[in-house]
């Protein structure tokens, strides 16, 4: 089947990755529902593939709730008849040091990252079971790769999503793929979430040295979707050829 044709969730779909997969997946001539918390931009990204002549729903949806990616995969399988691929992208890192406890980060990157990814499995398998074919695609990180400082809970909310990923794909049997996309330094606004200002300094010239578009990743996500059916693609690994 390839991209065109395919319906396709995205969560956190209003700016980065997950707008980036967006516009790229409709110009392949996916149908797009876009989900997060920010109406507005959706409304905006989804008029423009609109206007373009691309297909595209979206519906505010925050992945703390799991009520709310219930409503979001209804609203897919309502307005396009289907649900083909979920992308769990939605993500925050308000990254710091264990030692300036700031505990309330922790409690947010696990319900946003961790939860957030489970929310978005749950709504979405009962879908793919009745129709015997899925794709669930998770956004996870290289942070759980290499492990630095500040970085421990980002890092452990994106490895137990690659856990996750690991054993949903052994449970699935032939009818669901699962795939694990680690983006690397990208040219995205997740730092806005760190309250740190030293801790988001060093992170922005990090990133100003060597971050990628996230049209890399989008076009990675791509990669993965475009198999047969009978191919997963379990892992990807995309970052800039500078990082270490």
């Amino acid at each position: 089947m390839g991209i065109s044709g395919k319906v396709v969730i995205i969560t956190g779909a209003s700016s980065g990755i997950g707008r980036a997969t967006a516009l790229h997946l409709a110009e392949a001539g996916a149908t797009v529902v876009l989900g997060a918390r920010r109406e507005d931009a959706l409304a905006e990204i989804a008029g423009g593939i609109i206007a373009a002549g691309g297909r595209a729903f979206y519906k505010a949806t925050d992945v703390r709730v799991r009520a709310d990616l219930e409503a979001l995969v209804q609203h897919a399988v309502d307005h396009a008849g289907r649900l083909d691929v979920i992308v769990n992208n939605a993500g925050i890192s308000p990254i710091s040091r264990f030692d300036a406890l700031r505990v309330e980060d922790w409690d947010a990157m696990i319900d946003v990252n961790l939860r957030g990814t489970l929310h978005g499995i749950a709504a979405a398998l009962p879908i793919f079971e009745r129709q015997r074919s899925g794709h669930v695609v998770n956004v996870v990180s290289t942070a759980g790769i290499k492990i630095v400082p500040t970085m421990g809970v980002y890092a452990a909310t994106k490895n137990a999503v690659r856990t996750i990923s690991e054993a949903l794909r052994q449970e699935s049997g032939p009818h669901l793929r699962v795939t694990e996309v680690s983006p690397g330094m990208i040219a995205t606004n997740l730092g806005d979430s760190v309250s740190d200002t030293a801790v988001r300094g060093a992170l922005a010239a990090r990133l100003g040295a060597m971050a990628i578009s996230p049209t890399a990743i989008a076009r990675g996500i791509a990669f993965a979707i475009d198999q047969p059916d009978d191919v997963e693609v379990g892992s990807i690994v995309i970052r800039p050829t500078a990082q270490d």
